[in-house]
């Protein structure tokens, strides 16, 4: 049962995804005067695929709250470490000849 829900969720996941290309598709014709209306269909052919898959998920016993794209993308991006500049080298004056020395043993 848990394979099952969890492939539920890969399929969710995976048709959200494709929802938000296909939105940005939608954005982009609207732009340009384009008439959009297969990809709106497209749309709304996904989100009841999407509300069909959420009914058998918690038919299936998936009680969780689901993430949105926009809280998954949150915290993905919270969850990695911050590049941080690394620190400038500190150059000393230890091991170089001070004038009127030379670096010869005796």
């Amino acid at each position: 049962m848990d394979n099952k829900i969890n492939e539920i969720r890969r399929r969710i996941s995976t048709l959200r995804a494709e929802m938000t290309l296909v939105e940005a598709s939608i954005r982009d014709q609207v732009n340009r005067d384009l008439d959009c209306s297969e990809a709106s269909y497209r749309l709304m052919a996904m989100r009841a695929e999407v509300a069909e898959l959420v009914g058998h998920w918690k038919a299936a016993g998936g009680g969780e709250r689901l993430p949105t794209v926009r809280e998954r993308l949150s915290r993905s991006f919270a969850d990695r470490p911050v590049a941080t500049a690394k620190p400038a080298a500190v150059k000393s004056d230890k091991g170089k000849a001070k004038p009127g020395q030379s670096n010869a043993r005796t």
